[in-house]
């Protein structure tokens, strides 16, 4: 929803740099550097931060890194496997709740 938002003034901030660039093109480079580089970074940012796995879904080894998610409150652990350099984010378990 937020993203959307974003991605939406973005096209319209870029929107308005191309019709200043029409109408007064030495003040359309501001709202063009800023439409253009907000619609790439809400783009690709999906790209670069991967999803949380489940435990069994985990390969390669622990790296001893843990942090608490901010999106879901749960503690996470990173993985890396040494064969393709991926990292994968392992969810550990969700604060706040207690083991029997």
């Amino acid at each position: 929803m937020l993203r959307n938002a974003v991605l939406g003034f973005a096209l319209l901030v870029l929107a308005a740099g191309l019709v200043l660039l029409v109408v007064q093109p030495a003040q359309a480079f501001g709202a063009l550097a800023f439409g253009t580089l907000l619609t790439l970074g809400t783009v690709f940012e999906r790209w670069r931060y991967k999803p949380t796995k489940t435990a069994g879904a985990a390969r390669g080894s622990a790296t001893g890194e843990r942090f608490i998610d901010p999106e879901t409150g749960a503690l996470t652990e990173v993985y890396y496997d040494t064969a393709t350099g991926e990292r994968t984010y392992v969810k550990v378990e969700k604060l706040g709740s207690s083991k029997p």
